[in-house]
């Protein structure tokens, strides 16, 4: 596994990551944060991001390497009538050919007719992560009518370990709200585990604790996406999170690189 050990160097940083997932342009279009690919990325380069997650028309418009990147290949829109399908858009030979770092996947579990293709999918995504040495992120969530909490610890444990099971080398998944809990989910894999974003949250102290929490509870970093790019200030907001993955400063100590 040299190959993915090469490549897991440049997107985590000891062991620890920061992501910044820009993939909702598939989903949602040119939403605030996201209309300039390159102004953007450059933004949370500077700021101590570590890698980030691209559709590959986005890759190609960049016009330098601002930092690693993780091809997302698996997409579906906010305007169709199943959304949470997510289809292969993508594959791992793009990856490789576009100069990527590791690849990325979205996959939601208890789906009544999506999660079968969705399962089938990671697992030869996986595969193929593993020939070509790509890393390999599983995005991993709970969404279907049989999901009555999606921060249920026991279910986000669940989904961890599906990510887990078949092949994951990161898993990505909504943080339960307190570190006792997510000690639950981290307990329960053997991978590294990183926490979601999920909406714009608009008081950053309240950002800075939730990624202070999951790390206390054995996370190894977030990938947060709009928390970060529709942030008035993109670049201290990442070095702020930063500063609490890495330097395991407080969230309170923190806040001062957004004064």
């Amino acid at each position: 596994m040299w190959g993915k050990d090469v490549r897991l160097s440049r997107i985590m940083k000891n062991g620890k990551i920061l992501c910044v997932p820009m993939d909702h342009g598939l989903t949602d279009g040119p939403i605030r944060g996201i209309k300039d690919i390159n102004s953007i990325a450059e933004k949370v380069a500077r700021g101590g991001a570590t890698c980030m997650v691209l559709h590959k028309g986005m890759i190609k418009s960049l016009r330098k390497a601002y930092l690693p990147v993780l091809l997302h290949l698996s997409g579906s829109t906010s305007l169709s009538s199943e959304p949470n399908r997510k289809v292969k858009v993508a594959d791992v030979l793009e990856a490789v050919r576009l100069g990527a770092d590791g690849i990325s996947a979205h996959i939601n579990i208890g789906g009544e007719v999506s999660e079968p293709s969705m399962l089938m999918d990671l697992g030869e995504i996986a595969a193929d992560s593993d020939e070509f040495g790509m890393p390999l992120l599983a995005m991993m969530y709970g969404r279907g009518p049989n999901v009555k909490n999606r921060f249920d610890p026991k279910l986000i444990s669940h989904v961890a370990r599906v990510g887990a099971e078949l092949g994951a080398d990161i898993v990505k998944v909504p943080y339960t709200g307190d570190p006792d809990s997510f000690r639950e989910v981290t307990g329960g894999v053997s991978i590294p585990v990183i926490i979601a974003g999920g909406p714009k949250v608009e008081n950053d102290l309240d950002v800075l604790k939730m990624v202070a929490g999951a790390i206390e509870a054995g996370a190894a970093g977030v990938a947060f996406g709009r928390n970060i790019f529709q942030h008035s200030n993109p670049e201290k907001m990442v070095r702020a999170i930063a500063s609490v993955i890495f330097e395991r400063m407080s969230p309170e100590e923190a806040m001062a690189y957004l004064r």
